[in-house]
């Protein structure tokens, strides 16, 4: 039976991933030598995984056949959730890379092969059609082994020799199973190297020995420890070989952005260092999902979410700080869910967008379902935090708004903010996300705190990814407080 926290992970999970219109999700998953022979063994592991997950563009590498490819078409994707369609699979020489999408939002252009010295990397283009942008995505699946380093190197040669060759603001990104140990690698440097227009970003950043148990969080292989006889590989989680890599243009906001603090390892909860996905307990999934996980591939998949742009409005200056994050001069950053309500009972829901707050607290969020000139609440969620409103609604001119929670007690709603240092924040401790502080909160944090919980999890109300005795002291003062989420009348 899932646990109350399970059941709120896996539900913010899903909701992330449909999000505000314009908003969508690409991932990529190596799918360990798919054949249509896996229907009995596999699909429903990748059944269960995609009713949780359903990414508008998928790309996979390891497959096998088109037969394979039609095959987890029909038998997953569409039996999960209708409306998607595979783009034209080349058979090249060992395994080969796919891609599937959501045919109500894009249509498929083209795939080019980029011929290497074992394995094509392939070019996919898709046109998105609200707005006709294009998109275009390498899929690769790099030599393996560690010591095969300047093979790698020559793959991404010839990538970047058609890269190089884009306009400077062209939309692309690369993604799959590049099979880089650290970020001292050449074939990474290369595709780091911005001394020629085709250069691609790391969104996370990284540098260092990935395989370290500092990069637990970002550990996409192997999924499982020992062997289970499906040629997979073993040894637990210890390598960061699944990525997506961006365009300079995707990073910078215009036609299609990608969203900060979107990026994420399905099923990585950063604390299997070394260890299978599905050993109790994952706190990031449930154990349905981990086992799934664990059965369906040696590795996990890996998305991230980008915005489309069509018409939007845009809260360009947002500020908000939380409390514990914030230590009265800096804030740990974090991600927080914005909606816009109605400003007249019951207060419906228009949109909702996440954005990534920095250590000032600050952000900006786009919304593809509001207008210009229309009140609206401003409603903030937080994974441990009390929801809270603006104090009155507020309306978009020329396509923008700024609002700032930490100027007074008076820009929340009933004045329900606290005075920390000289900054107003929003309250912690609802950990159930309920709308109040209570003993409830209180003893998932003890639970927590007894079994050394750690992690991007609910329980951590000071960023530290602990659960330690100050998580509950935030808990406790505000339970004793009586504070809770104040909403106007009539929601």
């Amino acid at each position: 039976m899932k646990t109350l926290l399970q059941i709120l992970i896996t539900s913010f999970i899903f909701i992330s991933l449909s999000f505000a219109q314009g908003q969508h999700t690409i991932m990529t998953y190596n799918m360990l030598n798919f054949t249509l022979g896996d229907t009995a063994a596999r699909n429903p592991h990748f059944r269960t995984i995609f009713s949780n997950l359903q990414p508008d563009i998928l790309v996979c590498q390891e497959m096998t056949s088109q037969t394979g490819v039609n095959g987890f078409l029909i038998r997953v994707l569409n039996r999960v959730s209708s409306g998607y369609a595979a783009g034209a699979f080349i058979n090249g020489f060992d395994t080969d890379n796919a891609i599937y999408y959501k045919s109500s939002l894009f249509t498929f252009l083209s795939n080019t092969p980029i011929q290497t010295a074992l394995r094509d990397i392939n070019e996919f283009k898709l046109r998105y059609t609200s707005t006709g942008d294009t998109l275009i995505i390498y899929s690769v699946h790099l030599k393996a082994n560690e010591e095969d380093s300047l093979l790698r190197a020559a793959e991404v040669d010839s990538m970047r020799k058609k890269t190089n060759l884009l306009f400077t603001n062209s939309n692309f990104i690369v993604v799959g199973d590049f099979n880089i140990y650290d970020s001292y690698e050449t074939a990474f440097k290369k595709l780091l190297n911005q001394s020629q227009p085709g250069y691609f970003i790391d969104p996370l950043n990284l540098n260092g020995d990935w395989g370290l148990g500092s990069f637990a969080p970002y550990h996409t292989q192997a999924t499982r420890t020992r062997d289970i006889g499906d040629g997979g590989s073993t040894g637990g989680l210890d390598d960061r070989f699944d990525m997506m890599l961006m365009s300079q243009a995707i990073i910078n906001s215009g036609d299609i952005t990608y969203i900060p603090a979107s990026y994420t390892e399905y099923g990585n909860d950063g604390n299997h260092f070394n260890d299978s996905i599905n050993k109790p307990p994952n706190g990031v999934v449930s154990q349905q999902i981990a086992d799934a996980l664990y059965y369906a591939s040696d590795h996990l998949p890996v998305y991230a979410s980008f915005s489309f742009d069509a018409e939007y409005v845009e809260i360009t200056s947002f500020t908000a700080l939380i409390e514990g994050f914030y230590n009265g001069s800096i804030m740990k950053p974090d991600t927080i869910t914005v909606e816009l309500r109605n400003f007249f009972a019951p207060f419906s829901l228009v949109d909702r967008a996440k954005t990534f707050l920095n250590a000032s607290g600050q952000g900006s969020i786009k919304f593809y379902d509001a207008e210009n000139g229309v009140p609206y609440y401003i409603v903030i969620k937080h994974r441990n935090a009390v929801e809270t409103w603006s104090a009155s609604p507020q309306s978009f001119t020329a396509s923008e708004l700024t609002y700032d929670f930490t100027t007074g007690s008076n820009k929340a709603y009933g004045n329900n903010l606290k005075l920390v240092g000289t900054k107003w924040c929003i309250y912690g401790g609802d950990v159930n996300q309920d709308g109040f502080v209570t003993t409830t909160d209180l003893n998932i944090v003890f639970t927590g705190n007894v079994n050394g919980a750690s992690g991007y999890i609910s329980t951590d109300l000071n960023g530290d990814s602990f659960t330690e005795i100050e998580d509950l002291n935030i808990v406790f003062k505000n339970n004793i407080l009586g504070i809770e989420s104040i909403r106007p009348p009539g929601f």
